[in-house]
């Protein structure tokens, strides 16, 4: 018998908790980044717990308000922030009368909210929730890793060929093909989320004899070039049903 797990409630295009864990400022200052906290390594000389790093961001910026291009540009800065979503800053003469807040770091830049603005675009790539991060990478390797996943009694998947996805400042996971899994048990659940890395989730619930835990996989249909390895592959939440997953030893806390 599986139990019956709490019911999150359906998200639309929420950022993705399995790429980003709900902090958009991804890579340099969070997760295990080198600026971060928790840094997977060390950084010598030590620096400053409050070092934010700004840098030119040589792409071309767009917004758009009411069907009106307001900001184009291809000199913003980009702010990294520990605590602070990834940001784009701009100069007075780019954002004109839209909000804004100073960068004191810098000087005559000025941040403009996500949602001060309909739409947010990068090299013409619409973006959704925050800017896409340059040091952000994704790498996807076919696998001889073994990959099981049981809920109760019943055995979903139990493979060795699987694909692991290294992922910046996240641990790395393992995903699998459908035809490995007992889809016939999974049900397509409401829940969607987005990452400016992998595309657009699609969540799978486990429906066992009307016993039904919800969200326990994800998958990724149309991902962006980078992680097209793993379109159409599932992966699973290891805090939903019983994952036993062969994967790189995890670093010691610096």
């Amino acid at each position: 018998m599986v139990a019956t797990a709490h019911r999150r409630e359906p998200r639309t295009d929420e950022p993705d908790e399995n790429c980003c864990h709900r902090d958009t400022s991804m890579s340099l200052v969070a997760g295990r980044g080198p600026l971060s906290r928790d840094r997977a390594g060390q950084l010598i000389p030590p620096v400053a717990d409050d070092l934010v790093y700004v840098e030119p961001h040589p792409r071309r910026v767009q917004a758009v308000l009411g069907g009106r291009t307001v900001i184009d540009t291809e000199h913003a800065l980009m702010v990294h922030r520990r605590g602070a979503p990834l940001s784009y800053a701009f100069s007075a003469g780019d954002i004109g009368d839209l909000p804004s807040t100073p960068v004191p770091e810098a000087p005559g830049y000025a941040v403009v909210p996500w949602s001060a603005v309909d739409s947010w675009f990068e090299e013409g790539r619409e973006l959704v929730h925050y800017p896409p991060n340059p040091y952000h990478r994704v790498d996807c390797r076919p696998t001889a890793r073994r990959l099981r996943v049981d809920a109760g009694e019943v055995t979903l998947v139990d493979t060795t060929d699987t694909t692991i996805l290294f992922e910046t400042a996240l641990p790395p996971r393992l995903y699998v093909r459908p035809s490995a899994v007992r889809t016939d048990l999974l049900r397509r659940s409401s829940t969607t989320s987005y990452c400016n890395y992998k595309g657009y989730a699609t969540y799978w619930s486990l429906d066992i004899d009307g016993t039904v835990v919800d969200d326990v996989a994800w998958s990724y249909a149309d991902p962006p070039p980078e992680s097209l390895p793993i379109a159409g592959m599932v992966s699973f939440d290891e805090t939903r049903v019983a994952v036993t997953a062969e994967l790189p030893a995890t670093p010691e806390r610096g």
